[in-house]
């Protein structure tokens, strides 16, 4: 197979795993929006890191539902664009709160930094949020 007829199928697969590293790419694009906001919110506007979290975890559901529909997932399970972001928005919130969860437990229990807790709750919430859309909005009518 030669390096363009991989990259083809890379980019245009419906298969899991190329879903799973186009999201990858996605995530990491939303993750340097959610870090950074929230890094910008907590040192430099002086926001509390649990608020900072949650205005930054808004705006990297945002970039990463408006690049999954570009990049990753090409079926859909609904018709209604609106009533997909809000299924998508759902399920980010449920992820919104096992980031807060996750966060919480690691800087206030554990002691470890809030930008370290934000490293461990985004591996969590990566695998959560991928498997969560991909059944629920991504995949093949049946």
């Amino acid at each position: 197979m030669s390096i363009r007829e991989l990259t083809e199928e890379v980019l245009h697969s419906q298969k899991t795993v190329f879903q799973l590293l186009r999201y990858g790419f996605v995530g990491g694009v939303a993750f340097v929006a959610d870090y950074g906001l929230l890094w910008v919110l907590t040192e430099e506007a002086g926001l509390q890191y649990l608020v900072s979290a949650a205005v930054a975890f808004v705006a990297g559901l945002t970039v990463n539902y408006l690049l999954s529909n570009l990049i990753v997932f090409r079926s859909h399970r609904l018709e209604s664009r609106i009533a997909e972001f809000v299924v998508f928005a759902v399920i980010g919130v449920i992820g919104l709160g096992l980031n807060e969860a996750i966060m919480y437990c690691c800087s206030e229990m554990i002691g470890i930094h809030y930008m370290l807790s934000k490293l461990v709750s985004t591996v969590t919430v990566f695998f959560w949020n991928f498997f969560a859309r991909k059944i629920a909005l991504f995949s093949k009518k049946r």
